[in-house]
């Protein structure tokens, strides 16, 4: 089983790259689970058609119990993707990152990995404070492997440099490391060389460039994934190719 954590600041496009990544791997014929840890719980939109689900939290306020069966927390979406939104707190009250604590040990209590037995699970992290519920991919043996999404701007490699600092703290104790980094473009200056700069720095590759294209944006618009859109596009290809590239490295 291929166990990614995808990290990245808030608006970099990190649910982005994870659903297309999610949707490509379907396309190759995978089994696979993408769990959105973030309170805003739009991780899987565009696997649904652009219909959000609901998320474990808000699950658990309005029926003032837990769920006992995974149906009632998850849907399939495009591929046969399953889809999971762990979502967060009332806004004003509470910790978000509480939201994933409580999520990740209801889906142990439902067996969701044994039941499901996927091939490929995505845990679509916010990562823009890395402590408490949102480090749990990283020191709680879910993940195995990190991929840190950033563009060249200056809040987006602040916001990688603190995911790569607390798995770091983490590394003697045999967690999760960081695979690689997903330049997610934004055509600011230079950006490339930014990238790279700061992925040499911390002994990282550049493991995919993603351009910027109006063809996301045209899809999300439809509700989809641009894989799900035309898996033909240059820029889908770029999401398939690197799907291939973490499932040859892993083979799983």
């Amino acid at each position: 089983m291929l166990k990614l954590a995808i990290y990245g600041k808030g608006g970099i496009g990190k649910s982005t790259t994870t659903a297309n990544l999610a949707a490509a791997f379907a396309l190759l014929g995978k089994k696979v689970i993408q769990i959105g840890c973030d309170p805003k719980a739009d991780s899987t939109i565009n696997l649904l058609g652009g219909h959000p689900m609901l998320p474990v939290m808000n699950y658990i306020r309005d029926h003032d119990e837990e769920p006992e069966q995974l149906a009632e927390i998850a849907k399939e979406g495009y591929g046969g993707v399953l889809c999971i939104e762990t979502g967060g707190p009332t806004p004003g009250l509470g910790c978000a990152g509480r939201g994933i604590i409580t999520t990740f040990s209801l889906l142990e209590d439902l067996e969701l990995f044994e039941t499901y037995q996927p091939d490929v699970v995505l845990y679509d992290v916010l990562g823009d404070v890395v402590c408490g519920g949102f480090a749990a991919p990283i020191r709680e043996g879910y993940a195995e492997h990190i991929l840190i999404v950033t563009s060249g701007e200056k809040m987006a490699l602040y916001a990688a440099n603190n995911i790569q600092t607390a798995v770091k703290n983490f590394e003697d104790r045999g967690y999760a490391s960081v695979k690689g980094i997903i330049l997610n473009r934004r055509n600011v200056e230079n950006e490339y060389e930014k990238v790279s700069a700061f992925a040499v720095e911390h002994g990282l590759d550049i493991i995919a460039d993603i351009p910027r294209s109006a063809d996301i944006i045209r899809y999300e618009d439809m509700g989809m994934t641009v894989i799900e859109g035309d898996p033909d596009l240059p820029i889908s290809r770029i999401y398939l190719e690197l799907a291939k590239k973490l499932l040859s490295e892993d083979l799983i």
